[in-house]
């Protein structure tokens, strides 16, 4: 009978009925090998053996001793049954001092009938005081059985240190099911961990020496030593790497099979004549990414390609290139936005470097011009229906859009490259939809805004080769970055109003950022559930607001400055409008929400605040910063914060202004988000799939996991002779994931 099935079982035929149902519901375990895969959180050790005489205050002790005494007392409870409560007090000795337990309730019967005056006893719990005295609220206890002789003290001798010495599995729990009781449901399915089917080859098992499965769950569930934790870990981390890098080499291994058109730019085409207009030349970091995207292009299968680099690193400039090489071979080129803000000022951007050559078909349209349209959700039906027309027809060469672009009514006349802006803010659905529309798959060029720690991108865009221009153009000022302590020293703040108001008199502009917008209607439940949430003072009050704040420094200090804003909420026109004035200069500062995250390229603003930065992420606070220091002038970013010195957010502030290298940034970041379940979306940090595969810790076991997938799938891609991966890999890419690689 094939051994697969055992750990299919249902849990309710293991744990029972009601068991089962709460681990499905608060936990996601269903079946018998996915407890076995619920791994301990971390291990308590019941402590070292503790005299009385030497209690330490508020930790957990285990101590041995003999019950002296033990005293029932019933006093009035509205709560207990019959309005009478119970309260067991026992008092235990160990020759070098005495220690109060107390039983209350229904935990009474049981310790009632067992420690009786001579018992001996091992107890563990949390030391606490009650009316001065030392005490242990419901220990767990251990009694120690024996004659009392030699043989006892032997016996005992050993037991006491075996108990003592576990160490106890803290599992992952719910409100509705504890630890303990987790840990009781694991020892009646851990029998069936000799039945689990080894995903990893034996070659490789063997060739570094790694435990079996069943012996590494063993040793993770119960663990005799810190050593066999270690074991266990290190072998099951392989396991997560291997299964992940080997789903994602055979999704490379696919997608080299598919057709595609190569696009070869003309030699005298539009790029050609793009580049001609150029009044600078391209840095070296964006030659060499140019040539690796052209030799992709020139392929007949799709490229898959993310290319990542540090803020103002002339991403866009490359993607355009390379849009305008596809447009010369006859296709067309989409550019997919995650804001309306960002579309136009992608458009507008690239209108203003094509000048004449994004005019097709106009009158003074240079002769290798091609039409660059814009569609998005809010424009009006006559543009829309035009813009549409101009797609189909093959008249756009160029279109910039945001998700309006996956609409079923948009058609091409013949796609030929797609550029993703800003990967994480569109659900992998979105880039599928758009890559639907060629007739066949058309190239695919992935843009991150913040850098990505290697081994993200090894598992996180894992199904995409990897390009990184880690270079700033030349002209490119320092910016210099302080965090503003609001609360210790209301000083600074308004030393920073100062500086902004000196940017200005000196010719230059500025951004003020606030978390939000303060038009909210938030319901007063809601508002209570976050405050109650919410961890200490600074964070207990809303977060500021763009409208609040715009309306303070305009009667403050910055009265008679041009202060605009900008969010998110404001219809359409109204936003193009406000950027429109920033970019030329008639506005001084613009007090605006993260809608300028991404994107936005004033050379002239020099200088940004950003209230309550400590609300923002670190990747969130580097893309901010990357809006200033456009320019020949030096920038300066202000991390206003009221979160205390010693706060965990002061530290993260701390570490944005140390340093302007975003990829040292993305580890930060990474380090204090949990990772996120790395074949989800990519960003949340909820829940995982990685339960013991840290992604910036375990550099080396992905780094190397992932060489031998690509071997093993070079040699074998239906995995044919294994198994035992085949199911893991069935189980790691339930529906929803493996669609989500599908459409990587």
């Amino acid at each position: 009978m094939d051994p697969v099935p055992a750990l299919e079982q249902p849990l309710k035929n293991e744990v029972g009925p009601a068991t089962a149902k709460v681990m499905a519901e608060h936990l996601g375990l269903h079946t018998v090998g996915d407890l076995l895969h619920h791994y301990p959180r971390r291990y308590e050790e019941r402590g070292q053996l503790t005299h009385l005489a030497d209690l330490p205050m508020d930790e957990h002790v285990t101590v041995v001793a003999m019950v002296a005494d033990a005293r029932l007392h019933t006093f009035a409870s509205a709560k207990a049954p019959r309005g009478r409560g119970q309260r067991l007090e026992v008092v235990i000795t160990d020759g070098s001092g005495r220690l109060q337990l107390v039983f209350f309730g229904s935990g009474v019967h049981k310790p009632h009938k067992e420690l009786l005056p001579g018992t001996r006893a091992m107890f563990a719990g949390k030391v606490s005081v009650f009316n001065h005295r030392l005490q242990l609220a419901h220990p767990a206890y251990e009694l120690l059985r024996g004659d009392g002789g030699a043989g006892e003290t032997a016996g005992a001798a050993e037991a006491v240190e075996s108990w003592a010495g576990a160490l106890i599995p803290l599992y992952p729990a719910t409100a509705k099911l504890e630890s303990w009781k987790i840990s009781k449901a694991v020892d009646t399915v851990l029998s069936r961990a000799g039945e689990a089917v080894d995903p990893l080859p034996e070659s490789l098992r063997e060739g570094r020496g790694l435990l079996s499965l069943p012996e590494a769950l063993h040793r993770i569930h119960r663990p005799r030593t810190k050593a066999d934790i270690a074991a266990a870990r290190e072998r099951l981390k392989w396991d997560e790497a291997f299964v992940l890098q080997v789903a994602l080499a055979r999704r490379r291994h696919a997608d080299a099979q598919l057709p595609a058109v190569p696009r070869r730019p003309a030699p005298d085409g539009l790029l050609a004549a793009f580049d001609d207009r150029l009044p600078f030349t391209l840095t070296e970091g964006q030659r060499k990414v140019t040539q690796e995207i052209f030799a992709d292009l020139a392929t007949d299968h799709p490229m898959h390609r993310l290319l990542q680099g540090e803020v103002g690193s002339g991403k866009t400039l490359v993607a355009l290139r390379a849009m305008l090489a596809v447009v010369d071979a006859g296709g067309q080129a989409a550019m997919l936005a995650p804001t309306e803000v960002l579309a136009q000022q992608h458009h507008r951007s690239v209108t203003e470097m094509m000048g004449s050559l994004a005019e097709g078909g106009m009158l003074g349209g240079s002769e290798h011009a091609t039409k660059v349209v814009l569609l998005t959700g809010s424009m009006g039906a006559a543009a829309r229906r035009q813009a549409l027309l101009d797609l189909v027809t093959g008249e756009a060469g160029l279109v910039i859009g945001t998700h309006a672009l996956i609409e079923d009514k948009v058609q091409f006349h013949d796609l030929g490259l797609v550029v993703v802006d800003e990967q994480h803010r569109f659900g992998v659905e979105q880039r599928d939809a758009l890559r639907g529309k060629g007739r066949q798959p058309p190239h695919l060029l992935v843009m991150t805004a913040t850098p990505i720690p290697r081994t993200v991108a090894m598992t996180v865009f894992g199904d995409l080769e990897t390009s990184v221009l880690d270079q700033l153009p030349a002209g490119r000022s320092p910016i210099a970055s302080h965090v503003v302590p609001a609360a210790d020293k209301p000083h600074f703040l308004a030393r920073a109003w100062e500086r902004v108001r000196e940017e200005v008199a000196a010719g230059h502009q500025a951004y003020v950022v606030c978390p939000r917008i303060g038009d909210e209607e938030e319901d007063g439940a809601k508002a209570a559930a976050k405050r109650k949430s919410a961890e200490d003072e600074a964070e207990r009050r809303p977060p500021l607001a763009v409208l609040d704040i715009a309306e303070q420094l305009s009667g403050g200090p910055l009265a008679g400055l041009r202060v605009e804003i900008l969010h998110g909420r404001m219809p359409p026109d109204d936003k193009d409008a406000v950027m429109r004035r920033f970019s030329a200069g008639e506005t001084d500062v613009l007090v605006a929400t993260t809608v300028i995250e991404v994107g936005v390229n004033v050379p002239n603003a020099t200088a940004m605040v950003i209230m309550d930065a400590d609300r923002f992420g670190v990747s969130q606070l580097h893309q901010l910063r990357g809006r200033v220091g456009r320019g020949s002038a030096p920038g300066l970013c202000l991390l206003v914060s009221e979160m205390p010195e010693a706060s965990p957010a002061r530290a993260r502030l701390s570490a944005v202004a140390a340093t302007l290298d975003g990829f040292e940034l993305s580890r930060v970041d990474l380090e204090q988000r949990r990772e996120g379940d790395v074949l989800g979306q990519a960003q949340s940090g909820a829940r995982t799939s990685l339960r013991v595969l840290a992604v910036i810790e375990d550099e080396e076991i992905i780094a190397e996991a992932r060489a031998e997938a690509v071997a093993l799938v070079a040699a074998d891609p239906a995995l044919s002779k294994l198994p035992g991966l085949r199911t893991a890999l069935d189980a790691l890419l339930d529906e929803d994931r493996e669609q989500y690689l599908e459409k990587g």
